[in-house]
């Protein structure tokens, strides 16, 4: 069985969630993590966690939404990561790519979030776009807020910053683009993470991995790019995905 560590169930491409659960289920992902990027967004993946027993959910302000991140949206966010079903704060981070945007508030609102991970005890997913450096070094200048750990969700870096990003004590998890033919790089970083510090996702609705790129993504496809990973390991499919959802669940160890 597969878990999805990252989705968007909450995704407007999403109009029938119960057809996407079904679909998913049926081809062998026994659960999924829908991730927030706002107060809203976070509420809604909150309500698809109560509605299907196999969903679960994240709570966090994703850096492109930084601008609205004032007190009424953190106290929002905050309010849900007591619920049962919340195993993380996030995607929290930052993201150089999309302008116009401002340091300074990304910043201030990823620094504010792994700071409530910690008080709340949970894990952080990580977003990280065109800002490996400043993201660095806010994971090492608040290395000891790092207590209950946390992803590189669809990791896009060299190796070195994979080697950096493990000294942290954190997990680096692989999306579609690692199937992708141009994908060299990845190649050799999904080579070099430790099998016990992998994750896999989809980042659905996006991302959809060869030879689906270009179509609406679903939780599914964790189990394409879950093989593709466990070829270059080396490994059969069945006993890899078995050490991959032991990685998830010891990461979200609410999910246990």
């Amino acid at each position: 069985m597969f878990i999805d560590t990252h989705c968007h169930l909450h995704d407007a491409k999403f109009p029938d969630v119960d057809l996407i659960v079904n679909n998913y289920l049926r081809d062998g992902v026994e659960a999924v993590i829908n991730m927030g990027c706002c107060a809203a967004t976070s509420v809604m993946g909150k309500n698809l966690a109560e509605k299907y027993p196999s969903v679960y959910f994240a709570t966090g302000c994703h850096p492109s939404d930084s601008n609205g991140f004032d007190d009424k949206e953190f106290e929002t966010i905050r309010s849900l990561a007591s619920h049962p079903k919340c195993v993380a704060v996030g995607e929290i981070g930052l993201d150089y790519y999309w302008k116009p945007f401002d340091k300074e508030k990304q910043a201030d609102c990823f620094i504010k979030q792994i700071e409530f991970a910690k008080e709340a005890k949970l894990p952080i997913c990580i977003h990280n776009r065109d800002a490996t450096g400043d993201m660095l070094k806010i994971l090492k200048d608040n290395k000891d807020k790092l207590t209950y750990g946390g992803v590189m969700h669809c990791f896009s870096g060299s190796v070195e910053t994979a080697a950096e990003v493990l000294k942290l004590g954190l997990y680096i998890s692989f999306a579609g683009p690692l199937t992708f033919k141009n994908a060299s790089t990845l190649l050799d970083v999904a080579a070099f993470v430790p099998e016990d510090k992998c994750l896999t996702e989809t980042d659905c609705p996006y991302l959809a991995p060869h030879p689906l790129r270009g179509t609406v993504n679903e939780p599914k496809n964790v189990t394409i790019t879950s093989a593709f990973l466990a070829e270059l390991k080396g490994k059969e499919v069945t006993e890899f995905a078995k050490t991959l959802t032991n990685n998830a669940k010891n990461l979200f160890y609410k999910m246990k």
